[in-house]
């Protein structure tokens, strides 16, 4: 009789496909045409979460060249969603975070991707389902700082 327990590789695969398909799905709601791109979105949640870094930090955490983020930064900048400051320790820098404004419009985008997201679980989940998904999150995040091995975002 073969095992029911499925293997590590199949669920390897199953996570990456649903983890994919789900963040692609929330990617492109917030992408609209008078919002920020995917890019952008991915540097604001960046300096959300982790606060003031240099450019330099960002581009490695984005896994891209510094040139690369360079006019994103500036479009950034122009569109009012970040600002710079002297880095307090190394005049040559520049710290960038989230502007007052460009905070308030973050959130505002988060709380609609969010609310799209808890009425499709309202929608397609029972109580034991949502705390089973409740669980799964944990697990999810247990797997990704495993896969992130306690790597951090380098400090400004």
């Amino acid at each position: 009789m073969a095992s029911t327990i499925p293997d590590t590789a199949q669920c390897a695969s199953r996570l990456r496909s649903s983890v994919s398909l789900l963040s692609r799905q929330l990617r492109s709601g917030s992408a609209t045409p008078e919002g920020p791109s995917v890019a952008k979105l991915s540097v604001l949640g960046q300096l959300h979460l982790h606060g003031p870094r240099t450019p330099t930090a960002l581009a490695g955490f984005e896994r891209v060249k510094l040139q690369s983020l360079t006019r994103l930064l500036a479009e950034l900048e122009a569109e009012g969603w970040i600002g710079r400051a002297p880095h307090p320790a190394d005049g040559r820098q520049w710290l960038l975070s989230l502007t007052a404004e460009g905070m308030r419009r973050l959130k505002a985008l988060m709380r609609t991707r969010e609310a799209a997201l808890a009425e499709a679980i309202g929608a397609t989940l029972d109580e034991d389902q949502r705390a089973l998904l409740l669980e799964a999150c944990g697990l999810i995040d247990s797997i990704s700082a495993a896969l992130d091995g306690g790597a951090r975002l380098p400090k400004p």
